[in-house]
C-alpha cells in the first residue's frame, strides 16, 4: 500500500504571537489567516482548545491559546504560530538534539538579506559562512523564543554532477 503525502504546516509554539508575527514578518512572511479555524483558535483572544482536538495534539484538556496561520509565497508549507496560555516553558531544541532542530530559508542574496535582519534587530548564532566546496552559504538566526531558522544561499553550479541511471 503506497500513502502520498505533500508538506501541509509547520508548527511553531511561541510565547507572544504578537512578537513572533512581527518577527516572522521580517524574514519575509506574511499573515495567511488570524486565526486556525479546525482547531477552532483566532489571533486575537485565547480560547479552550475543543476536547477532540486537544486530545489529538496531545495537549492537556482546558489548554487555551491563540493562534495563526502565516505564509511564505504562496505555497505550502503554511506557518501555525500558537501562543499556549500555560505552556511549560522550555527551550527549543537545537543543533545537536533530535528532532526537528530547525527550518531552512532559501535566499538568493544571503549577505544583503543577513545585514538587512541584522540591522532590524534579528539575532543571529554566527555571521554568514560558506559550506564545503563552497557549495552554500549559511546563517541561522533565532525567533524571539530561540527557534533556529537556518538562511541558506544555493550555488548548484558548484554541486557535484551525480550520473543518471541508464538502466
Amino acid at each position: 500500500m503506497s500513502t502520498r503525502f505533500r508538506w501541509g504546516h509547520i508548527n511553531i509554539n511561541v510565547s507572544d504571537l504578537d512578537n513572533s508575527i512581527a518577527f516572522y514578518k521580517k524574514l519575509g512572511f506574511e499573515l495567511f489567516m488570524s486565526s486556525i479555524p479546525y482547531l477552532g483558535l483566532e489571533a486575537k483572544l485565547a480560547s479552550e482548545i475543543p476536547e477532540a482536538a486537544a486530545r489529538a495534539l496531545a495537549v492537556p484538556m482546558g489548554a487555551q491559546a491563540r493562534a495563526c496561520i502565516m505564509q511564505l509565497g504562496k505555497g505550502l508549507p503554511k506557518l501555525d504560530l500558537t501562543e499556549f496560555s500555560a505552556l511549560n516553558s522550555r527551550s527549543p531544541l537545537q543543533n545537536q538534539d533530535y528532532g526537528i532542530v530547525r527550518i531552512c530559508l532559501v535566499s538568493d542574496d544571503l549577505q544583503a538579506d543577513y545585514r538587512q535582519l541584522q540591522q532590524q534587530g534579528v539575532e543571529f548564532v554566527a555571521p554568514p559562512s560558506m559550506c564545503a566546496e563552497r557549495m552554500a552559504e549559511v546563517a541561522v538566526c533565532k525567533d524571539p523564543d530561540g527557534t533556529l531558522i537556518e538562511l541558506l544561499q544555493v550555488y548548484l553550479d558548484r554541486w557535484p554532477r551525480i550520473p543518471r541511471d541508464t538502466a
